[in-house]
């Protein structure tokens, strides 16, 4: 009885034994399933949200240059100028390209976001265009002056208008400034602020149209050739390459972040777009 006993425990402890193993194997297999995923060698991929060139053509140039280091990017390219941060917001985009920090500053300040800068691309050269008068002073009065209707280019564009003389703005708004800041209008000019895609049309309808070379150029117009005013060469409106505060550090932004402000894109920007964006970066 006392060997049957015996038997019969070691019986058990093997049973047990090989149970405990099966699990072990059933654990570790779950845990293999989980490590494709993580040590893939195949590409990475990332969306960046983006609206008109020459954003849209920098980020073409762009797109071989990542890939061979390994990251695969898709354009995302959206009809309006809220849509890219909305979709970088709610991470459906891993980034976007196409503002400058005021106005992702004023999204963040409206919505709670973490939208943070990564890369300055290039400079901007904002002006102010008419079909109708050739010089500044020719404007009449009571003409119409039409801006973007987001707060950060209505206040860069009373403060260009400002800076050339035709309104007087409070001391020390700036940037910030809106209608409500000018204290001096001497020729009662009106002024209308539109969707900022709507800015190009305009030119047939208006006076004088505040606008940056990315909308001014499709129409043949250059800042340097045909705009009236320009503002300040100390412009804080620099065209930024932006992602969220969660992933700004991961390696595949950081290699996009490379690229963007390589030779190649400064290159085509010299070559292509002399007269209206200067590049941000060495």
């Amino acid at each position: 009885m006392k060997r049957t006993g015996r038997r019969m425990t070691t019986t058990f402890a093997l049973v047990l034994l090989v149970l405990t193993l099966a699990l072990a194997g059933c654990g570790n297999s779950k845990e293999a399933d989980k490590t494709p995923a993580a040590t893939s060698t195949g590409p990475v991929k990332i969306k960046v949200a983006s609206l008109i060139p020459p954003m849209t053509d920098i980020l073409d140039i762009v797109k071989p240059i990542l890939k061979e280091e390994g990251v695969d990017m898709e354009v995302v390219v959206l009809s309006d100028n809220v849509q890219p941060n909305e979709a970088l917001a709610n991470k459906e985009v891993d980034a976007n390209f196409f503002q400058h920090v005021p106005y992702m500053e004023q999204f963040n300040a409206s919505k709670g976001a973490k939208l943070v800068p990564v890369q300055p691309v290039y400079d901007a050269i904002y002006g102010g265009y008419s079909k109708r008068f050739k010089n500044i002073a020719d404007l009449p009065e009571g003409a119409t002056l039409v801006m973007a209707n987001d707060p950060s280019n209505i206040g860069r564009s009373l403060q260009m208008f400002a800076d050339a003389g035709l309104i007087t703005l409070k001391d020390g708004v700036g940037i910030q400034a809106t209608q409500a800041d000018i204290t001096a209008n001497p020729k009662n000019y009106k002024f209308e602020e539109v969707d900022l895609l709507m800015l190009a049309r305009m030119l047939d309808d208006a006076d004088l149209v505040a606008m940056t070379p990315a909308y001014a150029s499709p129409l043949g117009l250059t800042p340097k050739k045909d705009a009236l005013i320009t503002e300040r060469e100390d412009s804080a409106f620099t065209i930024t390459l932006v992602a969220r505060e969660d992933n700004k550090d991961s390696e595949s932004i950081q290699k996009l972040a490379k690229a963007i402000s390589g030779p190649e894109v400064k290159k085509f920007l010299e070559d292509n777009y002399a007269d209206i964006a200067l590049p941000a970066f060495k």
